[in-house]
């Protein structure tokens, strides 16, 4: 339950929590719930393990299956004239290929996320150092000193402060829809984009007749 500061309860930081899954197995300064040590090191592990079956699983399964598939043709038959021929090896090396991309795109994720931890980390700092040197020092003054030092603070938390927070929900959402949606959806394996051309049917026609 947090309701909010009044009753001692404080919402759990999350951005660091996610960084200390891989960063710090194991370490947890404030839990959430029970046993969430080792939910984190059961996913973390999890996450090292799907390397070699994704690596050695993957192509074996995937070969056998190419296998069952090419008894049902026979040597006559035109479907079988159109099956390639696919070797373990070749099903390994490109397997290989998109484990490392695997494996690349879990490090760039958390790095991401480091991008967002430091903006918050220069965000809550600032916050800071604004509000001692502009308004704490100055609300004891007399009334110019304080007017001008709240000038400053409003001007500095409009400025500064409100565009890094629109930076570092720019940076999440540019996270969230390019880069993981870019390691997940996108094989770049598609229909190649070809623009409807009147030019290029009647040439068609005008090479067929």
């Amino acid at each position: 339950d947090f309701g909010g500061s009044g009753d001692g309860c404080q919402p759990p930081n999350l951005i660091t929590t996610l960084i200390n899954i891989a960063l710090a197995p194991g370490v947890v300064d404030e839990p959430m719930y029970n046993g969430q040590a080792s939910v984190q090191n059961i996913l973390l592990l999890i996450a090292f393990a799907s390397v070699p079956v994704l690596l050695f699983a993957k192509p074996y399964f995937l070969s056998r299956q190419h296998s069952s598939h090419a008894h049902h043709y026979d040597e006559g038959d035109e479907h079988g004239e159109e099956e390639e021929e696919h070797g373990f090896g070749e099903i390994l090396i490109h397997q290989a290929i998109e484990t490392i991309e695997f494996v690349l795109g879990m490090v760039s994720n958390t790095a991401s996320y480091l991008r967002l931890w430091a903006l918050s980390l220069a965000h809550s700092e600032l916050a800071t150092v604004f509000w001692e040197k502009a308004m704490l020092s100055t609300i004891n003054s007399n009334f110019v000193a304080a007017f001008i030092g709240y000038g400053i603070f409003a001007g500095v938390t409009f400025g500064v402060l409100l565009m890094m927070d629109v930076l570092e929900c720019f940076l999440h959402a540019l996270r969230l829809h390019w880069v993981e949606f870019q390691n997940k959806f996108f094989a770049a394996d598609g229909v190649r984009f070809a623009p409807y051309s009147f030019k290029q049917i009647i040439d068609e026609h005008s090479a067929a007749s």
